[in-house]
């Protein structure tokens, strides 16, 4: 059995550290498993994933001590179960504007009487024996908020039972809204937004993540409580750890 330790740590009120992988290297993701986040995310939405190198980063990921998580390309019933037969513990689904966007997320996330999802995982084989008899417990769904009207609809949408927390998309949420970030007005209206969630996580009894951009994002946002919460991506400490050696270089 594997447990979902990021889960558990979550469900215990701490919060869960995580980072987006897009660059489609399962090499660097098993690099990435060995530093102490504990998740990584495989962005099948926005990142340079397959099948098959998806499959490879979980494998990668699960030799370390983070848990394999994935945001899945869209809320479609049979490309959740394809990237959970792939072994992720996790599902991030982005774009999710109502009660039964939700729910159909969630009915793709666990086998019968829980759900609908089709049993068939041979692939995730690697988490150990009897995998069909404990991932349901083990599964984290994390739904994005990322709209103005998944905004409206929050409190509706993280009541779905199965529903185990959000990702708030920080970037999606301020265009669809209209604000200019760059007003203190504007930031203004973005932080009550996202808080807003965060709220509504908590009346529900559901976990609050967001996408930070860097580690003073991050901490900012862990002050107010967001559990589920990833700090950029492997090509932003690429860039950034590149560009910082080379400073210190004077080059």
């Amino acid at each position: 059995m594997r447990t979902n330790t990021a889960k558990r740590r979550m469900l215990a009120g701490e919060p869960a550290l995580g980072l987006v992988l897009e660059a489609g290297s399962s090499l660097v993701a098993t690099a990435l498993a060995r530093t102490g986040f504990e998740f990584l995310l495989v962005d099948n939405q926005h990142g340079d994933w397959d099948d098959q190198r998806s499959l490879g980063a979980f494998q990668g990921i699960s030799l370390g001590t983070a848990v394999p998580m994935a945001r899945v390309r869209g809320n479609d019933f049979y490309a959740i179960g394809r990237l959970l037969d792939r072994g992720a513990l996790g599902i991030v689904v982005p774009m999710v504007n109502s009660a039964a966007e939700a729910q159909a997320a969630a009915f793709a996330m666990r086998y019968p009487p829980r759900g609908g999802r089709s049993i068939g995982a041979t692939l995730a084989g690697f988490h150990g024996p009897d995998y069909a008899g404990w991932i349901d417990e083990e599964v984290f769904l994390a739904v994005q908020i990322e709209t103005a009207q998944g905004l409206a609809c929050a409190e509706e949408i993280l009541a779905v039972d199965g529903v185990d927390g959000c990702w708030v998309g920080p970037s999606d949420l301020g265009r669809s809204l209209g604000i200019d970030l760059r007003t203190p007005e504007g930031a203004a209206a973005h932080e009550k937004a996202i808080l807003t969630v965060r709220d509504a996580c908590r009346r529900a009894g559901k976990i609050p993540g967001l996408y930070c951009f860097d580690l003073p994002d991050a901490q900012r946002w862990l002050r107010h409580g967001f559990q589920f919460v990833t700090i950029g991506t492997d090509t932003d400490l690429l860039v950034q750890g590149s560009a910082g050696i080379l400073r210190e270089l004077g080059h």
